[in-house]
């Protein structure tokens, strides 16, 4: 095993699907809201906004994630059917369940 998967922080594998958003991978938009969806596990990367089209979406690993932002390895263990919350990159992010 690499040293890289030896210190993964998620039970997902890295090269999991995750929605995000055109802006925050073209980084014109940080990450500002992360659900993790209790139907199907899925990781989503959004920005906050509540306008959001089918265009904006983008699917990305979430390695690829991981390396936009750091930070959000802080919510590697948000339980299914939670999401994390933060008003800006430099507030911490909270945590509370979606359902």
């Amino acid at each position: 095993m690499s040293e890289r998967n030896d210190r993964w922080p998620f039970a997902d594998p890295q090269n999991v699907a995750t929605i995000s958003l055109r802006d925050i991978i073209d980084g014109r938009a940080p990450i500002l809201l992360v659900s993790h969806d209790a139907d199907d596990g899925m990781w989503q990367f959004l920005d906050g906004r509540n306008d959001l089209t089918a265009e904006d979406a983008v699917v990305l690993s979430l390695d690829c994630v991981l390396a936009l932002d750091p930070s959000i390895a802080q919510l590697a263990d948000l339980p299914l059917g939670w999401q994390a919350w933060r008003e800006n990159v430099n507030q911490p992010w909270q945590r509370e369940s979606a359902e």
